[in-house]
């Protein structure tokens, strides 16, 4: 059975690979695509099950709204989520049925899989840092990928009772250490040259262990937005990444 899906943000980066990809699929159906300024009711009016969001921190929260009123289950790409964000969107979920909401820190399966291994090479290391790296256009620092990792690895952490990482700095220049996501220092690069990239450096005395993912194309983050789409309705609710559709 076709799925009709809407695109959000259509005309950016992120937006117009996915019109490109949902068009040359067999059993998707690209029913509606806005951006900056269009009217909702494109949308709203389309026929779209599914509608995918990739626009920006300060205006994704009124389009969630929208789509939920609507009936539309949201797949979204957008960052910037905090804890108080998400539960305006339980809220809103909680009164509308049968209406999914997926919020996607990453697409890509290589992210999804350095995630895992992340979370299994914790117990074994007395420190973890995260070193994210994205082109300069990218409107939120840290990434949603580096935190989601970082709360990831935390949570590991604090299941095997281990210490905070060991660091006797004193003073510093503020920011020098990076940004604190539960405990985890990240640090964020903005350059040209730059898609999407990530580090994860473990240390104990006389070793590291650094995992490292890296997007060099767009096109990278299409199979996870695709398999969410088609999977969408089989968990009601809101559900956070797409780690538990790769087995």
């Amino acid at each position: 059975m076709t799925i009709k899906v809407a695109v959000l943000g259509s005309k950016g980066r992120m937006g117009a690979e996915v019109v490109k990809a949902i068009t040359n699929a067999t059993d998707l159906e690209l029913v509606a695509s806005i951006d900056q300024n269009d009217d909702f009711n494109i949308v709203k009016n389309s026929g779209a099950q599914v509608a995918v969001d990739f626009t920006t921190p300060d205006v994704v929260m009124k389009n969630l709204e929208l789509l939920i009123e609507s009936g539309i289950s949201p797949v979204v790409g957008t960052t910037g989520f905090t804890e108080e964000k998400i539960a305006q969107l339980q809220k809103m979920l909680d009164t509308k049925n049968g209406v999914s909401l997926r919020l996607v820190p990453n697409f890509s399966i290589g992210a999804i899989l350095m995630m895992r291994f992340a979370k299994a090479a914790t117990k074994f290391y007395d420190s973890a840092e995260i070193i994210e790296y994205h082109h300069p256009q990218k409107v939120d620092a840290p990434s949603g990928t580096a935190i989601r990792t970082a709360q990831i690895i935390a949570e590991e952490r604090k299941a095997n009772n281990l210490a905070k990482n060991p660091d006797a700095t004193a003073s510093e220049i503020p920011g020098a250490r990076g940004s604190k996501i539960d405990g985890i220092p990240v640090h964020a690069v903005r350059m040209p040259g730059l898609v999407a990239h990530q580090e994860v450096v473990f240390g104990s005395l006389g070793e590291t262990l650094t995992i490292r993912h890296d997007s060099f194309d767009r096109e990278s983050f299409m199979p996870g937005v695709l398999l969410a789409i088609r999977n969408i309705a089989k968990k009601p609710g809101l559900t956070i990444g797409i780690d538990d559709l790769i087995s």
